[in-house]
């Protein structure tokens, strides 16, 4: 949860519309990749983590007013965001999962359960902080429209739903998420392509001093005589500027500050770090649940590899579920079960690690320049810029 609070700027407003973009597929924005940084390990077809056969994501993005803030009516720069793990047959089929806090100033509902029945029982859902219970509740109602009770008869749902806050931006007091987004970005979800930076739960969000939000990545990784993918979707929302390092160089201490950044970095220096991220890690790697959770920890590395140092003010909370042994929540009596073993599961480590480092990156190479409440405005991390500077130390890809 972050507690950011960014200066007043005397930049222009932007002008802005009502949009709602649950659309998933179809972006072909700018990514890392295209801009020539460099990153480890090969990627799937769509470098998303719907190359994780079945996870379907979708977006509702709510943008709407300008000028100053006032609660209730705006401006408005929010969303909610929806990670499937087995699209329309996620109900059905619950997953293996495991989650891990690396730093608990934030919010995941429904953890509980997954770490006493090792599964998730539906949809991962992402929004801003003070979003969590509209989301939770309008999760629940799509259960019951979208489908039969459970196994035991009864409608029953802990939903599953994260947050970062997006109050620089957003009237995040006034309470713009509802029912019917939640509903948008459920029944749009897709698999192929995924949307990233402002979109979605990223509508809002700030990540090193830059323009955040949405990214994704995937990697393949062979394990024995078996390829399995594993796929990660981040909603960034963290780090500070200095902290920023891409490809190993530090980004964030070379490039130029614009005025506005130089006031973020002076308040940095004494609120500390404040932001937060949240990390979904898919695999259809056969892990079981105490496996998952061993996955989930291995995203802080990936965030490390960024800069992130997971200050005492972040809200740093990671989910892994596997698509594989998909019989397992319904068996009667004994379960016959697949698991990578332990001696070779060091593959879908670095794969994690290297996937969540290249989802960071994405979602602030995606995100575009907002202005907010009052003026704020978030630049979005110059691609140019980032080219010359991977250049002067000899990491640029191409």
């Amino acid at each position: 949860m972050t507690r950011l609070m960014a200066p007043v700027t005397a930049a222009a407003l932007l002008a802005a519309t009502i949009c709602l973009a649950p659309v998933a597929s179809g972006q072909r924005a700018p990514r890392a990749r295209d801009l020539g940084v460099p990153f480890e390990g090969a990627p799937g077809r769509e470098n998303a983590i719907t190359d994780v056969a079945g996870v379907t994501v979708g977006h509702a993005t709510i943008i709407s007013g300008d000028g100053a803030l006032k609660v209730g009516h705006g401006p408005v720069r929010t969303g909610v965001t929806a990670v499937l793990p087995r699209g329309r047959d996620t109900m059905a089929q619950p997953s293996f999962a495991g989650w891990f806090s690396q730093n608990g100033n934030g919010e995941m509902t429904g953890t509980t359960w997954i770490d006493e029945s090792g599964f998730l029982e539906g949809p991962v859902m992402i929004t801003n902080t003070h979003s969590v219970g509209v989301v939770r509740d309008a999760v629940i109602q799509w259960r019951i429209r979208s489908g039969p009770p459970d196994a035991s008869g009864y409608w029953w749902s802990l939903p599953v739903v994260a947050e970062t806050y997006d109050g620089v931006l957003n009237d995040i007091n006034g309470f713009h998420v509802k029912d019917r987004h939640v509903f948008e970005a459920l029944d749009s979800a897709r698999s192929g392509p995924v949307r990233e930076g402002n979109v979605g739960g990223g509508t809002g969000m700030v990540a090193y001093g830059f323009k955040g939000g949405i990214g994704t990545s995937s990697r393949v990784v062979g394990v024995g005589n078996a390829r399995y993918t594993v796929g990660v979707l981040v909603q960034a929302n963290f780090g500070r500027r200095p902290q920023l390092t891409i490809a190993g160089v530090p980004v964030g201490k070379e490039l130029p500050l614009a005025p506005a950044q130089a006031m973020m970095l002076q308040d940095d220096a004494t609120r500390g770090d404040l932001g937060s991220i949240i990390i979904i890690v898919a695999t259809d790697a056969p892990l079981l649940p105490h496996q998952l959770k061993r996955l989930a920890r291995r995203a802080t590395l990936g965030m490390a590899r960024t800069g992130g140092l997971s200050g005492n003010g972040s809200g740093d909370i990671f989910l892994a579920f596997s698509t594989a042994n998909p019989e397992a929540f319904k068996a009667a009596g004994l379960a016959s079960l697949q698991m990578v073993s332990n001696e070779e599961i060091s593959p879908v480590f670095d794969a994690t690690a290297w996937a969540t480092e290249e989802a960071i990156v994405n979602a602030m190479v995606a995100a575009e320049t907002m202005t907010g409440i009052d003026g704020r405005r978030v630049e979005r991390l110059p691609h140019d810029g980032l080219r010359a500077t991977l250049r002067k130390f000899n990491r640029l890809a191409q």
